[in-house]
């Protein structure tokens, strides 16, 4: 019992980290993905060709490998930051760029004739999209942003590679001096686990609440 206790504490303090990047990455990525995702419907260029450079190059590299270069590689251009702000920023613009991408297909899947009406009414693109278009999107929307999420959460395992003491990296400490492997892994993963039912019941409710308000 008595090593029970003593591996709870940094085990809690790992798991308060990681809530932390997850919060924290999450309120970044959620506001990038609309607007990025907003972008990549417009008609100008110059606002959907960046938007769909962001998303492809996020989408398509590894985020450890973002990480490292966030970490290791912007220094030698005189740009340093915090392993923490770095583990946020890398996460939120991994998850965004999906997130983009949600946004974009649920905007796709709104019904033509709800455009069409929106332009009989004489409404200027940005009040279609906003008074329109987005608010039928939303339900859409809502469902794979769990599921982004939740995948943003388990992500932040990999911070440990830049310095970051979270849930994953203090357990592998642990390990390393107790040999219980088992027990530890398996108490982590319910942990894990249990981040990912909050945040499932979260997105449930959000779900629910948006369906009542329609």
């Amino acid at each position: 019992m008595d090593n029970w206790t003593s591996d709870l504490v940094p085990l809690l303090k790992g798991l308060a980290v990681t809530v932390e990047l997850t919060v924290g990455a999450a309120m970044l990525a959620i506001p990038i993905g609309l607007l990025a995702g907003y972008a990549r419907t417009s008609r100008q260029r110059w606002v959907r060709v960046p938007a769909a450079c962001y998303v492809e190059t996020f989408r398509g590299t590894s985020t450890l490998v973002q990480l490292f270069w966030f970490f290791y590689v912007l220094p030698l251009f005189g740009v340093s930051l915090p392993a923490f702000a770095v583990g946020i920023a890398v996460l939120a613009l991994n998850a965004g760029a999906y997130g983009a991408e949600v946004v974009r297909g649920a905007i796709a899947a709104v019904p033509r004739e709800q455009y069409e009406a929106a332009s009989a009414l004489n409404m200027t693109r940005s009040q279609m999209m906003w008074r329109i278009i987005v608010p039928q999107a939303v339900p859409a929307m809502l469902p794979p942003t769990g599921n982004l999420l939740i995948e943003l959460m388990k992500n932040t395992a990999l911070v440990s590679l830049i310095t970051i003491n979270e849930l994953t990296s203090n357990a592998q400490i642990l390990r390393a001096e107790s040999l219980r492997t088992t027990e530890l892994f398996g108490l982590i993963l319910l942990m894990y686990f249990a981040l990912a039912s909050l945040i499932s019941a979260g997105m449930q409710r959000a779900e629910w609440a948006f369906r009542r308000v329609r």
